[in-house]
C-alpha cells in the first residue's frame, strides 16, 4: 500500500520516519562496529536460537514421547544458549544496543506512518437511549463475573430487563432473544462469551436493533476489538445512560453469524472433543501429532475470491482482518470492524524447517497465507468437517461458504472506552524512506 498525502509528508510522520531510519541506521552502525566479526556473530546466533527454538517448539505439538521431549529441551536451551554465547564473547552489550536501537526504529516507523495517514478507527454515531433494554446473562460466565460484578442489580437500575440463563440445561440463546423482541425490546445486550454475543447479535441484526457487548466471558476478544473494559465489565453497561453507536460487520458461516473467528482443520479437530473443555492444553498435545503429520483430519481447499489455498491444514476466517503482520500472534487484534472484508490465514507446516520459516519471516513464509477476501469456500474430501465457531464447537457439511455482511450490527458501545483500537497502515519499510525524503505519491 503506497502512502498519499496532497502536500508532501506532514512535518510530524517526516520527522519520526527520519528518526526511524537513524535509528535503523545506528543498529547497524552498532553491529559493524563490534569489530573481528562480532556484529556477524550477533545476527547469526539471534536468528539460529529463534529457528532452533521453533524447531524444538514443532518437535513438541508434533511429536510424542523422546522426540517432544528432546523439542521441549530445545526450545528452552536455545535461548538460554544464545545468552551464553553473547556473554562468553562478550558481545551482549552490543547485542542490547542492537536490539534497543531496532525496537525505537520501528517505534519511530509506526508512529510515522500512523502521522502520515491517521485514522479515526470506526466511526461513532449518536444514539438514543434505549427505552426496553433486555440483557442476557450467563452466571458462569468468566468464572462468574456476573455476580462479581453486580452486573444484574446495575442492569435493572438502568431500566434493562435481566434474563439470567440456567446453566443447568442446555438454552436456546437465539430463541430467549427473539422472544424478548417479540415482547417489545428496544434493545438486546448480552453478558456471556463470544459464542453466545454472536448467536444473539445475529437477532439484533436480523430485526435491526442495537446490540450491547457485556464483556464478562473469559477472553473478551469482541469486546476487546470494540475498545470496551475488558477488567470491568459494569462500565460496558455505561452505554445505556450514555451511549453511542458503532455500525459493524457480521460474518457467517455456513448461514450462522460469528463475530471473532470461523477456524477450519487443526484446531477445529482438537475443539471437538469431548475432554478439551476440561484440559484444553492436555488433549491439544495430546491430538496435534496425529493432526499435524496428516494420520488423522482432513487437509482443506479454500477459494478466496480470485486465489486459490490448497492442501491447508488450518484456515482462519476472521470478521475483518487482524491488524498484525502475524495474525496467530498472541495479542493479536482487529482495530477495524467495518471494512466489509474477511481476514483469511491458511497455514501448511509439514517440518521442522518449515515452522522455523515461520518464526523468523512470519506472514512472509511459505507454509503462511496471509489476504483478505468478501467471500471464502472451504472445501474437502470428506463430507462433512469440523467447524470452531467463536470457540464452540460444530460440524458443516462441505462445501463451507464463509462470507460477510457490512453494517450488519448496530453496536451500542460507552462513549468512553479505555482501550479503543486505533488503526494505521501496515509496516512497511518502503513507506518509511518515501516520508523520510518527501516522495509520497
Amino acid at each position: 500500500m503506497s502512502l498519499s498525502h496532497p502536500a508532501g509528508a506532514p512535518p510530524r510522520a517526516r520527522l519520526f520516519a527520519l528518526l526511524a531510519l537513524l535509528c535503523a541506521l545506528g543498529a547497524v552502525v552498532v553491529l559493524v562496529a563490534s569489530g573481528e566479526g562480532g556484529g556477524l556473530i550477533v545476527v547469526v546466533v539471534g536468528m539460529a536460537g529463534a529457528a532452533l527454538t521453533a524447531v524444538g517448539t514443532w518437535w513438541v505439538v508434533a511429536h510424542r514421547g523422546p522426540v517432544r521431549l528432546a523439542g521441549a529441551v530445545l526450545a528452552v536451551a536455545a535461548p538460554v544458549a544464545i545468552l551464553v554465547i553473547y556473554a562468553r564473547a562478550d558481545l551482549w552489550p552490543t547485542a542490547l544496543a542492537a536490539i534497543v536501537l531496532w525496537a525505537a526504529a520501528v517505534v519511530c516507523a509506526r508512529t510515522a506512518l500512523r502521522a502520515a495517514r491517521p485514522s479515526a478507527g470506526m466511526r461513532a454515531v449518536a444514539a438514543d437511549r434505549p427505552r426496553h433494554p433486555v440483557l442476557i446473562m450467563n452466571p458462569k460466565s468468566g468464572g462468574g463475573k456476573v455476580g462479581r460484578f453486580g452486573l444484574v442489580e446495575k442492569g435493572e437500575a438502568l431500566g434493562a430487563r435481566v434474563v439470567l440463563l440456567d446453566t443447568e440445561v442446555v438454552t436456546d440463546v437465539a430463541a430467549i432473544a427473539r422472544r424478548a423482541v417479540a415482547e417489545g425490546a428496544d434493545l438486546l445486550g448480552v453478558a456471556g462469551g463470544d459464542g453466545t454475543q454472536a448467536r444473539v447479535a445475529e437477532v439484533a441484526a436480523e430485526h435491526g436493533l442495537p446490540f450491547l457487548v457485556i464483556s464478562a466471558g473469559t477472553r473478551n476478544h469482541f469486546a476487546m476489538d470494540l475498545g470496551l473494559d475488558r477488567e470491568d465489565p459494569a462500565r460496558c453497561l455505561d452505554a445505556l445512560a450514555d451511549g453511542e453507536e458503532l455500525r459493524i460487520d457480521l460474518g457467517f458461516v455456513g448461514g450462522r453469524a460469528f463475530v471473532n473467528t470461523a477456524s477450519f482443520g487443526v484446531y477445529a479437530e482438537v475443539v471437538q472433543r469431548p475432554e478439551y473443555r476440561d484440559a484444553k492444553a492436555d488433549s491439544a498435545l495430546d491430538a496435534l501429532p496425529d493432526l499435524l503429520l496428516g494420520y488423522a483430519g482432513h487437509t482443506l481447499e479454500a477459494a478466496a475470491d480470485g486465489t486459490r489455498l490448497e492442501a491447508q491444514q488450518a484456515l482462519l476466517i476472521s470478521n475483518n482482518p487482524y491488524s498484525s503482520p502475524e495474525p496467530m500472534a498472541v495479542g493479536a487484534r482487529r482495530a477495524r470492524l467495518d471494512l466489509g472484508v474477511l481476514g483469511v490465514v491458511g497455514i501448511r507446516v509439514n517440518n521442522a524447517a518449515q515452522a522455523a520459516d515461520v518464526a523468523l519471516r512470519g506472514a512472509r513464509a511459505t507454509g503462511l497465507h496471509v489476504l483478505t477476501s468478501r467471500q471464502v469456500v472451504i472445501a474437502s474430501e470428506a463430507e462433512d468437517i469440523p467447524v470452531a465457531v467463536d470457540g464452540e464447537a460444530l460440524t458443516l457439511p462441505t462445501p463451507v461458504t464463509c462470507s460477510i455482511r457490512p453494517g450488519a450490527l448496530r453496536v451500542l458501545v460507552p462513549r468512553e472506552r479505555p482501550g479503543a483500537p486505533v488503526a494505521g497502515p501496515p509496516m512497511e519499510w518502503r513507506d518509511v524512506l518515501a516520508l523520510a525524503f518527501n516522495r509520497l505519491r
